[in-house]
């Protein structure tokens, strides 16, 4: 069986699972395969394959022309990058992994920290030589406006809670009484945008959320008000975003997801200051990578890829 596991940007795979126990011909790539004529002639030949999220994409069109793939796993169990449908027509099983929603809620709050109390310019300020240089704003008595109030969602609300947030929140199926519940209100989409002075997203990617908020929410924002997506970014419109920062619309934002992945060098989003001042922090898609992520992601690819050798596969995908 030859494995090849995909975008170990790390370069950890190896070491936070047993792989010995498949006795397989194992190769690692660690950098982004490319486009779709190059993760074909990178991955030709190979039985499984390991995909890390979805930093590479498996449409039907990559699919199709790996006739030597039986096996694709994914850690987590979604994996929007890979075309389900097309892979059961094709006779490749796609299998998941387990995952913790953890890594995302306390990234979520490093950001939202790190963004109102100004800790990276702080930083940057010492670095330099100077002391106290602006006065941060607090998080006790302001308002928290979660868009999207799921599994990660509620955890993130219960955290404002106890910083002594007031919690509001709004998705487009979300009843008065789940917000309650996770110890918010829920207010309609424009009383969130009008109201917060921290906007966090906490909603799956699909094609009712692509492009969900827009220019006219982001001028709802007050200006003293910053906005943090850990979740995609295209439930963002990009060119609205754009416009919030240079037109100086909001404070601030913090981004660890992007359009394109790993970022171009020459993206407005890299620059070290935004348009505008807005402040800005970047992080660079780390909402799910720790340490316990990653032995649970890995284990269970060896698990998946054990269970299907012996015919009996688990953690099944379908489309």
């Amino acid at each position: 069986m030859r494995i090849a596991i995909l975008d170990d940007y790390q370069g950890v795979a190896l070491d936070t699972a047993d792989w010995s126990v498949l006795g397989a011909d194992l190769e690692v790539f660690r950098e982004p395969l490319g486009d779709a004529d190059a993760v074909v002639a990178a991955l030709a030949g190979f039985d499984v394959v390991v995909a890390m999220r979805e930093r590479t994409p498996f449409p039907r069109a990559v699919l199709s022309r790996l006739p030597g793939l039986r096996l694709l796993v994914t850690t987590g169990m979604r994996n929007a990058a890979i075309d389900l449908t097309a892979a059961t027509e094709l006779g490749v099983v796609v299998c998941g992994t387990r995952g913790g929603a953890a890594p995302t809620v306390e990234l979520t709050w490093a950001l939202i920290l790190g963004l109102v109390r100004g800790v990276a310019s702080d930083d940057a300020v010492v670095r330099a030589g100077g002391w106290q240089t602006s006065v941060p704003g607090d998080l006790e008595g302001s308002t928290l406006g979660v868009v999207g109030l799921g599994r990660l969602g509620q955890r993130v609300a219960t955290i404002g809670r106890a910083f002594g947030m007031d919690v509001v929140a709004w998705s487009p199926n979300l009843t008065e009484e789940r917000a309650a519940a996770a110890g918010a209100t829920a207010v309609t989409k424009a009383e969130l945008f009008e109201r917060a002075d921290v906007v966090t997203i906490h909603l799956v990617l699909g094609d009712r959320t692509r492009g969900l908020i827009g220019a006219d929410d982001l001028r709802r924002m007050r200006r003293t008000a910053v906005l943090v997506n850990t979740s995609r970014a295209p439930i963002i419109d990009q060119a609205a975003l754009l416009q919030a920062v240079a037109e100086r619309w909001i404070a601030g934002f913090a981004l660890d997801v992007y359009e394109i992945e790993p970022l171009p060098a020459d993206h407005w989003i890299r620059h070290p200051d935004a348009p505008g001042g807005t402040r800005v922090l970047r992080s660079p898609h780390m909402g799910y990578v720790t340490r316990g992520n990653y032995r649970t992601f890995y284990g269970d690819a060896v698990e998946d890829i054990a269970a299907f050798a012996a015919g009996s596969p688990v953690r099944a995908l379908t489309g």
